[in-house]
């Protein structure tokens, strides 16, 4: 008997139909020498610490750091969590072979092996790698099965993820908790740091607290008016990136020029291209379901992984916005297939009513197609199949996924870009246009006339011709700095993908995910988190951290805990393992040392404690030194760190 264990149950029934398991039992599904059982959720755990050391039980500063000398696993003390265990551990006990259907990732791996070493599997196990639940997908996967061991570097990832969390959350919450929270015993407020979360929180406090303190500074920009045109001053920058820094100086320059024609200098027409928007990854997806119907991260893969489940968009939780070249002959297929859903787009597919056109006639580009940026799985797309019996907000997901599809096999916008260069005495100025000149891709998002990707205003230019000149109409326009804008979901999503830099550039974004914190699938349960634990609160879009969050940030002393720098270092070397270039055990060895250097800062803080000095203050932590609360009062304790 074959046995093949599921993700869950909804997609073990999947499983079991096109295999021909149809027969119900409780908990599986037989048939065709197949038992097809799942799992639901986390089944077995990383062992609490006081099941490794009765020691580890209370909780107190001299028995940390915590370091298990193995880890071990439990079965989570769930009734209906045992009970599907126990059903999986004896069909594995007759099974002849185990096949892992498990979510095609490296958690999914995690949450499978975990499984099959509590129950003791002794029979070859087999991998199932699917990106879509279609019949055609698992039909396919099941005639190219692995051998397990060739995901072995992938669950050897998520188990040092899994113990990074364990030893660095259960060690720095208890050594926290106990130094600086509030209360005694069961009043004690638990001080809650994650590998993960914490440095997430601590870019919203850095965030919040450049906006509170934002000193706003007054400039001038010049500019003109010349044929109905508003020209900008190109004027060299004196401080802080402005030009113009007082009114003195600007109406100078107004009146060294307000009597002189402003004259033409220059023309210039180039035509460019605008490729199409990339397809999406699961992070892009969150931002732009935030940007458009303020869907916060979870809710939005939520909705994905529903629309996954029912077979119409390919596996959710994926990095990258690439195809695998062996996607690109069923292009045609997929792209048949949601044709007469899309009745406004229908007629502006590249494929002929009848399809006979076939994959010659598409496009295969670079930015689409390219083997070398897509590992586990390719960026989300349609499945082909119609997508029937959609939620509103389903069928709103699934038009972004879809038309972005469709829109990278159609032609590149072609646009004109006009600059036009002019002067007033010693004075120049410059202004840009654009013109569409041929929609390409944009028609798709024209035609299906939806909010689905908004159309963007063409700034033309009237016929200028150098030389021509005239007067004009000068403006000294008062500006003031903003301060930064607090981060929504979508650009803290950003944020966490670049560890904390501002990144425009696609290229560039894609080149950071490395060093990225956290995966596409747990960023959205880390900000959840943190909304869970009162860290943040949402005001409308905006996030904004509470005095909660706010005194936890300020109390961490260790940069390991809330640097997103550090913690991106951290998640490349998980990505290492992956591809075999780090080692588990290397890992393992740092993340010790890193628990060890986090408990000892705490333990040897000074911060609170009864001044040596003057014995009624207490000591009190500054940039570089401890110093005395009575420092006022005369008393001169001071102590380098």
């Amino acid at each position: 008997m074959i046995v093949c264990i599921a993700e869950k149950p909804s997609v073990g029934r999947d499983i079991a139909r096109v295999l021909g398991a149809n027969t119900q039992h409780d908990g599986f599904m037989e048939g065709n020498g197949y038992q097809v059982t799942w799992t639901f959720g986390h089944l077995c755990a990383l062992l609490d610490p006081h099941e490794y050391s009765e020691q580890w039980k209370g909780w107190n500063m001299s028995s940390l750091p915590m370091v298990p000398t193995r880890f071990g696993i439990k079965v989570t003390d769930d009734k209906g969590v045992q009970k599907q265990f126990n059903t999986i551990k004896n069909l594995i006990a007759k099974a002849d072979e185990v096949i892992n259907c498990g979510d095609a990732g490296q958690e999914g791996e995690l949450i499978q092996r975990w499984v099959y070493q509590k129950a003791g599997c002794k029979v070859p196990v087999k991998r199932l790698w699917i990106s879509s639940l279609t019949e055609d997908a698992i039909r396919e996967g099941f005639q190219k099965l692995k051998d397990q061991s060739e995901y072995q570097r992938l669950y050897e990832a998520g188990m040092m993820r899994a113990i990074g969390d364990w030893l660095l959350g259960m060690n720095a919450t208890r050594a926290y908790t106990l130094r600086y929270a509030k209360g005694v015993g069961k009043d004690r407020q638990v001080l809650s740091i994650g590998r993960v979360q914490t440095p997430t929180l601590a870019l919203i406090v850095k965030r919040q607290h450049e906006i509170e303190h934002f000193v706003p500074r007054t400039y001038w920009e010049l500019k003109t008016i010349y044929r109905d045109t508003t020209f900008s001053a190109q004027l060299p920058v004196e401080e802080d990136d402005y030009a113009i820094t007082s009114l003195e100086h600007g109406q100078a320059l107004v009146d060294s020029i307000k009597d002189l024609p402003l004259e033409i200098t220059s023309v210039e027409k180039k035509k460019g291209t605008e490729f199409a928007p990339r397809l999406f990854d699961l992070t892009s997806l969150q931002v732009e379901c935030n940007k458009k119907f303020s869907l916060s991260a979870d809710d939005t893969l939520k909705v994905i992984q529903s629309l996954y489940e029912k077979h119409v968009t390919t596996y959710p939780r994926v990095d990258t916005t690439y195809l695998s070249d062996d996607i690109y002959p069923k292009v045609p297929a997929t792209l048949q297939g949601i044709k007469d859903y899309f009745l406004q787009v229908a007629p502006l597919l590249p494929l002929k009513a009848d399809g006979k056109k076939g994959a010659e006639s598409l496009p295969k580009s670079k930015k689409v197609f390219d083997n070398k940026k897509v590992t586990d799985h390719h960026a989300i797309i349609p499945t082909g199949q119609r997508p029937d019996n959609l939620s509103d907000l389903e069928r709103k997901v699934y038009n972004l996924v879809a038309l972005r599809f469709i829109a990278a096999f159609y032609p590149d916008c072609e646009v004109s870009n006009t600059t036009v260069l002019a002067k007033a005495g010693e004075v120049d100025f410059k202004v840009t246009g654009r013109q569409i000149l041929k929609m390409g891709w944009r028609e798709i998002f024209a035609k299906e006339k939806q909010e689905d990707e908004p159309q963007e205003e063409q700034k033309s230019l009237p016929a200028f011709v150098k030389g021509e000149s005239g007067p004009h109409q000068l403006q000294l326009q008062e500006k003031t700095t903003t301060p930064p804008k607090y981060y929504t979901e979508a650009t803290l999503l950003r944020a966490m993908e670049t560890a904390g830099k501002t990144v425009e550039d696609e290229e560039l974004r894609d080149a950071m995910k490395e060093n990225g914190i956290g995966r596409p699938s747990t960023r959205a349960a880390i900000i959840e988190k943190l909304f869970q634990r009162k860290y943040i609160v949402r005001e409308k879009k905006n996030i904004h951290a509470t005095e909660l969050g706010i005194n936890l940030i300020q109390t961490i002393i260790s940069p390991l805990l809330k640097s997103a720098e550090l913690t991106g270092r951290w998640e490349k070397k998980l990505r290492e393992i992956e591809r075999g270039s780090f080692t588990a055990q290397q890992f393992l060895d740092e993340l010790k040392q890193m628990t060890a250097e986090v408990v000892h800062e705490v333990k040897a803080d000074k911060a609170g404690m009864r001044c040596p000095v003057c014995g009624r203050g207490t000591i009190i932590r500054g940039r570089t030194r401890y110093g005395c609360s009575r420092w006022r009062e005369g008393c001169n304790y001071a102590e380098q760190f």
